[in-house]
């Protein structure tokens, strides 16, 4: 008997827009956003990478990177949005490719060996929990620093890389000097940054980081901006060219 993939009153199934691939989420909890579509396409690939993807929610980045790595792992420390994203891969055809972990990524050694990756994404919570309105539930968790600090993020992504492996992370431009410090302290030097701004008379919003393990402090590559939308309100042709024409 085939499985029925929509469980709880809920759940919505999504078209990722590539090669029919969908995924389930929860419209009562947090559901993936621009920013980690954007993280997924920032970092260049040659299919033979290792890839970790920390707190992936309910598995998105690793749908979308599938096919152009060797392998992928996937942790989450939400039980609900462990067992959707593991029901993703499995609804997609993905369970020889990715494998999911639910678990706290702030213990690294219970969850992944050390030095074990290539790559690593991050999409952590961007603000310390003294910033902001704080929601409630998981969305709570996935944009307030409850559950892992950018600290936390960094360490596990430190432990989880090999020397010359990478990091890449989408954060707020307003923490980028403190997440240069961090990712320096960890023996992460960052290699690439592009601010993201909403168009092109706004100031960014977010910021797209690779860092490399053990990498030189020097040859920092500060690429062009990339703007979301026009002067008329429509997506960019970039923007276009990342969701493959479908937004």
């Amino acid at each position: 008997m085939s499985e029925t993939w929509l469980r709880h009153p809920a759940e919505r199934m999504d078209d990722l827009a590539l090669g029919g691939r969908r995924i389930i989420q929860r419209t009562d909890a947090f559901c993936f956003s621009m920013d980690a579509v954007l993280l997924a396409h920032f970092p260049q690939m040659s299919g033979r990478e290792r890839v970790l993807d920390l707190g992936t929610g309910t598995g998105v980045i690793p749908l979308l990177v599938a096919d152009h790595a060797a392998s992928v792992e996937a942790v989450e420390l939400s039980p609900v949005q462990a067992e959707l994203a593991a029901r993703n891969v499995r609804m997609n055809g993905l369970t020889e490719k990715i494998t999911v972990r639910e678990g706290d990524y702030r213990d690294p050694p219970a969850l992944f060996a050390c030095g074990a990756f290539d790559l690593v994404f991050a999409n952590p919570p961007y603000r310390p929990v003294s910033r902001g309105a704080v929601s409630a539930g998981t969305r709570a968790a996935a944009r307030h620093e409850l559950t892992a600090t950018l600290a936390d993020t960094v360490r596990a992504a430190a432990y989880a890389l090999r020397r010359g492996g990478r990091l890449a992370m989408v954060h707020l431009p307003e923490r980028l000097a403190e997440i240069i410090l961090t990712l320096s302290d960890a023996d992460l030097a960052v290699k690439r940054l592009r601010m993201v701004q909403p168009c092109a008379d706004r100031a960014p919003n977010l910021v797209l980081i690779e860092a490399v393990r053990g990498g030189a402090r020097a040859g920092l590559r500060n690429e062009p901006v990339l703007i979301v939308r026009d002067g008329s309100g429509r997506y960019t042709e970039e923007i276009r060219a990342i969701y493959g024409g479908h937004i």
